[in-house]
């Protein structure tokens, strides 16, 4: 099994609109960890780690994400996993 981590940032109208709560719930039902938190500027950051198709999938999941958002870019670098475990909104 090959795992990753992605370290993504989404721009648009993606807080007050439970972002983060459905990055949550999307990546325990994937078996991803990592975490999620609002940015001052307006973004969402994120973390995801684990198998690479399921974390590849998520970062796709983040270009429409919660039904109320509007995503207009998402930015995401991958590397090596640095051994997170579970998944948990920040603030």
């Amino acid at each position: 099994m090959n795992d990753t981590r992605a370290h993504v940032f989404v721009t648009g109208r993606v807080q007050g609109v439970s972002y983060r709560a459905n990055t949550r719930d999307t990546a325990r039902e994937a078996g991803v960890d990592g975490w999620v938190k609002n940015l001052d500027d307006g973004r969402v950051e994120a973390v995801f780690e684990g198998e690479e198709e399921s974390v590849e999938r998520l970062v796709e999941w983040c270009h429409s994400g919660s039904p109320a958002a509007e995503v207009e870019s998402v930015d995401a670098e991958y590397g090596d996993p640095e051994g997170l475990s579970g998944f948990e909104v920040r603030r």
